[in-house]
């Protein structure tokens, strides 16, 4: 049985100062949890699991801590409504050093706050083959547990950056920065790239004006009914299918 101490302690990594403080973040449930630990990127902590789970997988867990607890104290560090098997603490992932976006595609999202939206936008990102998305320091961070639920484990083959995002665009020489928005050119007319940065803006507010303003190509996926907007991951996903 958990301390409580323990499980104050795991409960309080819901919220971002202090899983910085830490510099760890939660992840749960069989498929994610088990990608993460079998991926070199991952340092893992410590992992809290229930019996069946630890016995099916024990040839990940060599160079893990791991703590069987019940399901009653699953239910207690829990960040999920129905709890699954498994939690674990793991190290944040290095991102240090220079954004490289030559050569590549890059995705660059300004202000995307929706943890769902930004989740569902790095398993997109994997999808696509895309391997880095760099985000402005006002979207949602990418170590909240509704972001890690919504990688379904891509967040172990992307690398996310956070910058200041019109600084880093601006210094990007030579490489093409497509907009999308909804007064630019049909996306099923541009041929395939292989480089370039491909930006994503805020759910209601779109791109910044300064951002904006350093794309030299404007992208539009055409409307054929009424609705308002679309959904920014469901909008990154048509772009990538017809750019990539």
């Amino acid at each position: 049985m958990l301390v409580k101490s323990k499980i104050k302690y795991i409960q309080s990594l819901g919220q971002k100062k202090n899983r910085d403080e830490a510099c760890v973040f939660i992840a749960e449930g069989p498929k994610i949890v088990s990608e993460l630990l079998e991926t070199d990127k991952t340092e893992q902590i410590e992992i809290y699991a229930v019996k069946d789970w630890i016995i099916e997988n024990e040839k990940l867990l060599a160079k893990s801590t791991v703590i069987e607890i019940t399901e009653e104290d699953l239910e207690k560090i829990s960040q999920l409504k129905t709890p699954n098997k498994v939690l674990a603490i793991i190290n944040q992932f290095a991102t240090a050093g220079t954004i490289e976006a030559k050569g590549k595609l890059t995705l660059a999202l300004c202000g995307i706050q929706d943890p769902g939206n930004l989740g569902t936008i790095i398993r997109i990102a994997d999808w696509f083959g895309i391997e880095q998305v760099v985000c402005s320091k006002d979207s949602a961070d990418v170590y909240n547990p509704k972001v890690i639920q919504s990688t379904m484990g891509s967040i172990a083959r992307v690398n996310v950056f956070y910058t200041e995002l019109e600084e880093w665009l601006a210094g990007q020489k030579g490489i093409n920065i497509y907009a999308t928005v909804l007064d630019g050119q049909d996306v099923s007319q541009i041929k395939k790239i292989e480089q370039g940065i491909i930006l994503i803006g805020n759910e209601s507010k779109g791109i910044s004006p300064g951002i904006l303003k350093l794309a030299n190509a404007r992208i539009t996926i055409p409307q054929k009914g009424k609705a308002e907007s679309l959904n920014a991951g469901v909008a990154t996903g048509i772009v990538l299918s017809h750019l990539t």
